[in-house]
């Protein structure tokens, strides 16, 4: 094997390396949560179910808020915001001709839908029993898709616009609006009662946690970088290697 040949193989190591330490961290949040969980934790129990009654109580109090509420439930389905985010990927990779990110956006987020779904019927917790509901949901609560995937979107999107928004202004709009988008549906199912705290706490998590694990396997990112890294495709069209141009970026 050839001097760069070497050197490549040991950035990938490296990539996949931080990939997996950033994959273990989120399946241990979600698994060691979900454990307290199927053990029912007292602690963890009692200040669910203290935080859920009294962010019902308030719902139930003011019809205009619950509307409100069902309506953002609705806009944020996942299976609305993963056709979204499938329309932006064909979008950039026909569009921006950046089709490795676009790629590696559409499969995130695929990935990360499947592993809320799995986690769910894993897990099994039921739905808060809450007196004179506010709302109701089918399916199991932990941990919360809504919130799940709405984190998995929102960063993935973030990641993946990033060399094309170029302004920082606009840059940090974008980020102010993502983290308020994620913290919007978080809220809104717990006062709508058909999540716990614990569920929508880890649902942000592990959507957050599984997209920078894949974007550290994608590219040559590490959380210390001051943002994410170059696109290889356009690194590619300048005929470098894009091992190469994301250490350089990343030594920045």
């Amino acid at each position: 094997m050839t001097s760069t040949g070497a050197a490549s193989s040991r950035r990938r190591g490296r990539r996949l390396g931080r990939a997996a330490v950033y994959a273990l961290v989120t399946g241990a949040v979600l698994f060691g949560v979900g454990f307290l969980v199927r053990s029912r934790w007292d602690p963890l129990i009692a200040l669910d179910d203290r935080v859920i009654g009294a962010l019902t109580a308030v719902t139930r109090s003011s019809p205009g808020f619950r509307d409100a509420l069902i309506l953002w439930q609705e806009a944020t389905r996942p299976i609305l915001l993963h056709t979204a985010g499938t329309l932006l990927c064909l979008w950039v990779w026909l569009g921006r001709g950046m089709r490795t990110r676009a790629w590696w956006a559409f499969a995130t987020l695929m990935v990360s839908w499947a592993v809320g779904l799995g986690a769910k019927y894993l897990f099994q917790r039921a739905r808060p029993i809450v007196e004179d509901p506010v709302s109701e949901a089918p399916g199991f609560s932990f941990p919360s898709g809504h919130a799940l995937n709405s984190a998995a979107f929102t960063v993935t999107v973030i990641i993946l616009v990033w060399p094309i928004v170029t302004s920082r202004v606009a840059r940090s709009v974008m980020v102010a609006v993502g983290a308020a988008v994620v913290l919007a549906t978080a809220l809104d199912r717990v006062f709508l009662g058909v999540h716990y705290p614990s569920d929508v706490t880890v649902g942000v998590l592990t959507g957050a946690g599984l997209v920078l694990a894949s974007y550290a396997g994608y590219s040559n990112w590490r959380p210390t970088d001051p943002e994410p890294a170059h696109d290889p495709d356009l690194s590619t069209d300048t005929g470098a290697d894009p091992d190469v141009v994301d250490d350089r970026h990343a030594s920045r």
